[in-house]
């Protein structure tokens, strides 16, 4: 009988989405496709669709890591990610965990608000975020607001999104990642990565319509698994910058709303 096939392990840490368009269900579903095995720590749980966040809550510290024990008592994550932390008992924990961690790739996720504009970080878990997980992350990805409010910058144009990325990488030392689909009258969306070093420009087409959810989520998540698949971070962020645009793009219908 030939051996079952080895196939790399990556880990999320993010909300449960009953919609099933973003959190753990869009990180899982990505880590899927790119033939990665996903496991999951559920770190809140959420009533919601595409259209509102109707309800939240978070799940205990002491679940939190029951999980987190299981998970790694029985698999080796190559990479792992967080989305939405919401309280900063849940931030506090996960770094807790991650200062152990040191060699596993993080990629950061500040997820801090929903697309339909329900609070997803609470102000106090903010300075828990920047002053204890920051810190630990391979490399942090926030979108305009949240580097506007990461930075204190604000950011009108792409060569804004450059200097939003010194400052993240010069205030917490981890890679930075800015997002530039936010920004007004731009005809590409446009992201740079800098790493303390070099500097990447990663542009694609800007497509129109709705704003679709979970597009972070996938996006992180696609570097997540590209980085349990042996890529290298520049590589990986070039390669999900392409799995993101794609997918954009490319919508698929289900019930009456559009989903990635």
């Amino acid at each position: 009988m030939p051996s079952p096939k080895k196939i790399p392990v990556a880990l999320t840490i993010a909300g449960s989405d009953s919609g099933g368009g973003a959190g753990i269900q869009a990180d899982l579903r990505t880590f899927a496709a790119l033939g990665v095995h996903g496991t999951n720590v559920v770190s809140a749980i959420t009533a919601q669709n595409p259209k509102e966040v109707v309800a939240l809550e978070p799940v205990k510290p002491a679940m939190i890591l029951k999980q987190l024990g299981a998970v790694f008592s029985a698999f080796t994550p190559k990479a792992a990610k967080t989305g939405m932390l919401l309280t900063v008992e849940t931030v506090e924990c996960v770094a807790d965990f991650f200062e152990q961690k040191r060699r596993l790739p993080l990629v950061i996720d500040p997820v801090m608000i929903s697309s339909s504009g329900s609070i997803l970080l609470q102000t106090s878990a903010l300075k828990a975020l920047q002053n204890r997980l920051l810190p630990l992350a391979g490399l942090v990805m926030p979108n305009v607001p949240e580097a506007e409010k990461l930075t204190g910058l604000d950011i009108r144009q792409p060569e804004d999104l450059r200097a939003a990325a010194r400052v993240l990488y010069e205030t917490y030392g981890c890679v930075a990642l800015i997002k530039g689909g936010h920004l007004p009258r731009i005809k590409e969306s446009v992201d740079v990565l800098f790493d303390g070093k070099d500097e990447w420009l990663l542009a694609a087409p800007r497509s129109k319509g709705n704003a679709l959810p979970g597009t972070g989520c996938v996006y992180s998540a696609a570097i997540t698994a590209e980085l349990a698949n042996g890529k290298r971070l520049p590589e990986a962020v070039r390669l999900a910058k392409e799995y993101i645009s794609k997918a954009i793009a490319n919508p698929r219908q289900a019930g009456r709303v559009r989903i990635l």
